[in-house]
């Protein structure tokens, strides 16, 4: 089993926080969902491969997480956040009528 280490910048989560209400603490929660859905970004991975997750935060909120992963060793990966929101309406409502 991968070991997953969550990383963000500081100057980005405080711009995030203001941007979102959305804390990079809460929000690295959502990559421990077991029922989130991660999917590959195609339209925003043209620099570095990028992933979108939506999932609950262990404060109960249902957020949108965008985010990169890297190997970092051979068990061993990093999740670094890029943004994160609370769920539009269309992601909220995809969210009650497909069960995770």
């Amino acid at each position: 089993m991968t070991k997953l280490d969550i990383a963000w910048d500081p100057a980005k989560a405080r711009i995030n926080l203001e941007k979102h209400g959305v804390s990079f603490a809460d929000a690295a929660s959502v990559l421990l969902d077991p029922l989130a859905l991660t999917i590959f970004d195609a339209a925003h991975g043209l620099k570095e491969e990028r992933w979108f997750t939506l999932g609950t935060a262990t404060s109960g909120a249902l957020l949108a997480l965008a985010h990169t992963y890297q190997a970092t060793g051979p068990d061993r990966a990093t999740a670094r956040l890029i943004s994160a929101r609370p769920v539009t309406r269309l992601e909220r409502r995809y969210d009650e009528h497909h069960p995770r």
